[in-house]
């Protein structure tokens, strides 16, 4: 026995310790990644500690990390790290950014808030301001009787009035971005085309050719969509020629009124084409402009101080915002104005016949 043992005891001499390893299993919800180490299962030695970082996509936040936690230094904490002792796995947790928004239909007003519900004042007769049911909205937009709301996935609401099928939205997925116009609606999807629903008696909803966009509008009875190269392209009535933007470059945004486009390029300036009854696209010698918006008849331009321009139709007063301050965000309807201050409360002029102004306690955040 003593033989047996002294042999033993020799034979490990020289040998390399035993170490024990464990699997680490890294997952993550909608809306990020982990990108350090990854994401998938890794195996690591028994007390290695593993820099762990989540990264939000653009529109959410990371939340926390959940499932087996234990030994993660901070679960609240995009970057922190885990100390193997034994097999995890663990899961990062994103949440979408509510980011609160204005839209002015022709007689109704809507507001975004901070937690995803909607808002609205105005005209409600065909059910626009109804918004039973709606939740984690993160974009909406008006028509002329009706109200559209994108949710996070890319899949669309509406509600209001739908005498040409334009709240027939209930299949689209994978949008990006939406826009209602009179009587259609638009959407356009993360691989850059563009689906329609709505009144096509002017031919706005013929968009099944256009391909790479980035950000469409959707006015009185015409189409307007920015390519990712910055040029643009239209469909539908272009009596007015409203649908004249063939030589734009350098498009960032555009907005689409009654019977005019205006496009805004990466240096501030504007643009527009299409009725200038009112003195609507009177938008040359603006400069500094960050987002545009059209109503039935006139303009709306928000500078990057949050100041404010308007022309066009002032019948209603609905460009009377030479005192406005501090916004960051407008929305133009039939013939009144919406602001958005960085305080989250809300500011209109213009008609009130329905009520569309009746603002003043909002508090979006």
């Amino acid at each position: 026995m003593f033989l047996v043992t002294l042999a033993l005891i020799a034979g490990m001499v020289g040998c390399a310790p035993f170490l024990l390893q464990y699997n680490l299993t890294i997952s993550s919800t909608e809306g990020g990644e982990v990108t350090t180490p990854g994401e998938g299962t890794f195996t690591y030695d028994k007390g290695t500690v593993v820099s762990l970082v989540a990264e939000a996509e653009e529109g959410y936040y990371f939340v926390n990390w959940s499932g087996d936690v234990g030994t993660i230094a901070d679960v609240n904490d995009a970057a922190t790290n885990i100390k193997m002792n034994y097999h995890y796995s663990i899961t990062a947790n994103f949440g979408v950014n509510f980011t609160p928004m204005v839209a002015a239909g022709v007689y109704h007003t809507v507001g975004l808030k901070d937690d995803g519900t909607v808002i609205a004042v105005g005209l409600n007769d065909w059910g626009q301001c109804n918004f039973v049911g709606w939740m984690d909205i993160v974009q909406v937009t008006a028509g002329w009787y009706h109200t559209v709301g994108l949710k996070p996935g890319g899949t669309v609401v509406a509600v209001g009035y739908n005498d040409h099928g334009q709240l027939d939205v209930g299949g689209w997925t994978g949008i990006a971005q939406v826009d209602a116009g009179n009587h259609h609606t638009v959407g356009v999807k993360d691989d850059g085309t563009v689906v329609t629903a709505g009144w096509n008696m002017s031919g706005e909803c013929n968009v099944g050719n256009w391909t790479d966009i980035i950000q469409v509008a959707a006015g009185g009875d015409h189409t307007v969509g920015v390519k990712a190269d910055g040029t643009v392209v239209t469909v539908g009535n272009n009596g007015s020629a409203q649908c004249n933007v063939g030589n734009w470059t350098d498009i960032i945004q555009v907005a689409a009124g009654g019977s005019h486009t205006v496009g805004l390029k990466s240096d501030g300036t504007v643009l527009a084409v299409g009725s200038n009854s009112d003195l609507q696209c009177n938008v040359g010698n603006w400069t500094d402009i960050v987002q545009v918006a059209t109503g039935g008849c006139h303009t709306v331009g928000l500078k990057s101080d949050g100041t404010v321009l308007a022309v066009g139709s002032n019948s209603d007063l609905q460009c009377d915002v030479g005192n406005w301050t501090d916004i960051v965000q407008v929305a133009a309807g039939g013939s009144h104005t919406v602001g958005l201050k960085a305080d989250g409360t809300v500011l209109a002029v213009g008609s009130n016949s329905r009520g569309e102004c009746n603002v003043d306690g909002w508090d979006l955040t």
